[in-house]
C-alpha cells in the first residue's frame, strides 16, 4: 500500500525537488521585498553633458524601498505575480556644487531646482526562467538546479507627488504649474497626472534555500510615459503669467534664491529648463524572500 501511494504521487509530479519533496506543475509563492530605489530625471546628474543610466546617477540620492508580492509559477518556467512596492525618490541640482565654471553642468547647478516624492506602485509582472523553460528535467538523472536566473516585464500603476524643499518647507509642485501646465498660453502643456501607468522590466536570480523558502536578488527598471516625475521638463515661461498663482509659483519656476543659495543667473522666457526628449525613469535593486506553496512531501 505504501508503494502504491508513492507511485501515485510520482505520477502526478513535475519533478522531484529532493528525496522528500516533489513539485506540482503549478506552484505559488508569497513574499516580502526590501531594496534601494533611485531615479534618472532632469535634475542633478554629473559633470558635463547628460549621460546614460549609471554614468549620470547620483548614488547619494538612493532611498529604501519595500513591498510584498504573490506569484504563480508553472513548471518553474513561466510565472506571473502581483506586487506592491513603496519607496521614495529625490534629486537636487545642488549636488553639482563642485562643478567648475565653464562646465556645461554649471547651468544645471545655477538652475537650483530640487524635488522629492513618495512612490506607491502596484504591478502585474510576468517572469521567464530559461533554465526550466528550455531544458526538460523530467527523466534526467541530474537534479534540477536550486538557482534560477530570470527576466521579467509587465505593467504597473503608480502614484507620485513631486515636492520642493524651500527653506526647510516642502511645497507641492504640480498645482503651481511651474512650466505653465494648464495655462491657455501653453495649450501644448497639459497638467500632468499624479497617477500613471509604467512598464517595469528587469532581471533576477532566484535561489532555493529549502523546500519552502527561496531568496531572490532582482533589478527592476520602470519605463515612464511622463517627463514630470521631477516637475521639470521643457522651457521657462513668462513669469508675468503667474500673477494669478502667487509669488511662490514664480519663485519655484525660476529658483534664483532658494535654500540660502544666491544664484546670479537670470533665465529669459523660452530658455531651457529641462530636456523633454527623454522621459524620466526610476528603478530599484531588491532583495526578496518568499514562501513556496504547492511543494508536497513524498509519502
Amino acid at each position: 500500500m505504501i508503494a502504491t501511494g508513492v507511485s501515485f504521487k510520482a505520477g502526478a509530479q513535475y519533478y522531484f525537488y529532493d528525496d522528500s519533496y516533489y513539485d506540482n506543475p503549478a506552484m505559488f509563492e508569497i513574499g516580502a521585498t526590501v531594496g534601494a530605489m533611485n531615479c534618472l530625471t532632469d535634475l542633478g546628474g554629473k559633470a558635463g553633458i547628460g549621460k546614460r543610466f549609471i554614468k549620470d546617477l547620483n548614488y547619494g540620492k538612493t532611498h529604501t524601498s519595500f513591498g510584498a508580492y504573490f506569484s504563480f509559477l508553472y513548471k518553474n518556467a513561466f510565472g506571473a505575480r502581483l506586487e506592491a512596492n513603496f519607496g521614495k525618490l529625490s534629486a537636487d541640482d545642488a549636488v553639482l556644487v563642485d562643478v567648475p565654471d565653464g562646465d556645461m553642468a554649471k547651468t544645471r547647478y545655477n538652475r537650483n531646482l530640487n524635488f522629492q516624492t513618495n512612490i506607491s506602485e502596484y504591478s502585474l509582472v510576468a517572469e521567464l526562467h530559461p533554465v526550466f523553460a528550455f531544458i526538460d528535467w523530467e527523466g534526467r538523472d541530474d537534479e534540477p538546479p536550486r538557482y534560477s536566473p530570470y527576466v521579467l516585464g509587465g505593467i504597473g500603476y503608480y502614484s507620485f507627488n513631486p515636492q520642493a524643499l524651500v527653506n526647510n518647507r516642502l511645497i507641492d509642485l504640480q498645482p503651481l504649474s511651474t512650466e505653465g501646465q494648464g495655462f491657455k498660453e501653453y495649450s501644448d502643456r497639459p497638467v500632468y497626472k499624479l497617477k500613471q501607468f509604467n512598464f517595469p522590466i528587469g532581471i533576477g536570480l532566484k535561489y532555493e534555500l529549502s523546500p519552502f523558502v527561496n531568496i531572490r536578488g532582482e533589478f527592476q527598471y520602470r519605463i515612464l510615459t511622463t517627463d514630470y516625475l521631477d516637475d521639470c521638463s521643457t522651457r521657462y515661461i513668462d513669469p508675468s503669467l503667474y500673477a494669478s498663482n502667487g509669488f511662490t509659483g514664480v519663485r519655484l519656476s525660476n529658483a534664483l534664491l532658494l535654500n540660502n543659495r544666491q544664484i546670479n543667473n537670470v533665465t529669459a522666457p523660452g530658455g531651457k529648463r529641462g530636456s523633454p526628449t527623454e522621459k524620466d525613469s526610476f528603478f530599484s535593486f531588491n532583495f526578496r524572500i518568499g514562501l513556496n506553496l504547492g511543494r508536497e512531501r513524498i509519502r
